[in-house]
């Protein structure tokens, strides 16, 4: 059964971990078996963990699982319980009679949005990175769940999207996952239309094309600038044999997604960037058309992930208004959902 989510790519799981009163979480992706990986980092503020490894000349090819988390520097905690998960379950990369578990990871900026951050010493994502691999699944939740809990973007809640295509002229499929925190726009101007609106499959968030025309205001830059504030999160994923170069170059197409959901993207106020993984089930037989026709179908469906965590985003509960999923008007602005921060 297809979900139209990354984990349509067999061997590929999701989980999260949610604190509504803190407003974060963390979304952790976990592989059956380990996956070839590598990372396109575009945004001016990227927070990171183990990523220098994703190099193609560094000495471990595979990994065991990513994660997605807020907090900021304290969601980047999350990975050791991810990895903590891992190693109790006896993976990761052989190192004479131990295993390590490798886990990269991300974070986005979410410590402003009015959740309650006074957690004491220690920051709780590293609690929440073990649920989330623990709750690991096939079918997982969209919108303001997981890392995508407390997520915004300039003028809406941001949240969890997810999506998959098949390749055309191929026998791959294509996945994506994002956690959407942008400085940038989703939708168009004052209107309920998304910019990845020429890419939505069905009514996979809305159903409403694009406008008749996109007005000059829909261009304004954000009026709202924190430094470091912002960022979207994302992984593709693919079901082809690609190696650790290739999955460099996957990133780097699959950018163009977030530059079609998402104006403006990759500024020096967002930490954006990709990851990709391929699981190697399936041969690339031409290694420059067959790369060619990946990363047009990675940018697509990026671009629809990112639309579908924001149509799917609502406010917390305790909060008393909440986007309207019927898109019979605009959802209210952030302020209106956490309060101004």
């Amino acid at each position: 059964m297809l979900h139209n989510r990354i984990t349509d790519i067999p061997g590929l799981r999701v989980g999260h971990a949610s604190d509504v009163a803190v407003a974060s979480g963390v979304t952790a992706l976990v592989f059956d078996a380990p996956v070839v990986a590598s990372v396109d980092v575009r945004g001016g503020g990227p927070g990171t963990r183990e990523t220098d490894l994703l190099d193609p000349e560094r000495t471990v090819d595979r990994i065991d699982a990513l994660v997605l988390s807020g907090g900021s520097a304290f969601g980047l905690d999350a990975a050791s319980g991810v990895t903590a998960w891992l190693a109790e379950a006896g993976r990761g990369f052989p190192v004479g009679t131990m295993r390590v578990p490798i886990v990269p990871g991300a974070i986005l900026f979410d410590l402003l949005n009015g959740g309650d951050k006074d957690w004491g010493r220690y920051p709780p994502y590293r609690e929440m990175g073990f649920k989330a691999a623990a709750a690991a699944a096939e079918d997982f939740a969209l919108g303001s769940v997981g890392a995508g809990t407390g997520a915004r973007t300039g003028r809406l809640k941001g949240g969890i999207g997810s999506a998959s295509a098949r390749v055309p002229g191929t026998g791959f499929r294509i996945g994506a996952l994002a956690a959407v925190n942008a400085f940038g726009n989703a939708t168009i101007g004052d209107g309920p239309h998304f910019w990845a609106a020429p890419f939505e499959e069905g009514d996979e968030f809305g159903g409403l094309g694009s406008p008749a025309r996109v007005p000059p205001e829909a261009l304004a830059f954000p009026a709202r600038a924190l430094p470091g504030a912002a960022t979207t999160l994302a992984v593709v994923a693919t079901d082809a044999a690609l190696t650790k170069a290739q999955c460099r170059r996957l990133a780097v197409a699959a950018q163009d997604g977030l530059a079609r959901a998402l104006v403006p993207a990759h500024t020096p106020l967002d930490g954006d960037l990709v990851f990709a993984v391929a699981t190697g089930a399936v041969p690339l037989a031409d290694p420059v058309v067959g790369m060619a026709r990946l990363g047009d179908a990675a940018a697509r469906v990026l671009a629809r992930a990112v639309a579908r965590g924001v149509f799917s985003a609502t406010s917390l509960p305790g909060h008393a208004v909440a986007p309207s999923l019927s898109w019979t008007g605009l959802p209210p602005a952030w302020g209106d959902v956490f309060g101004d921060a």
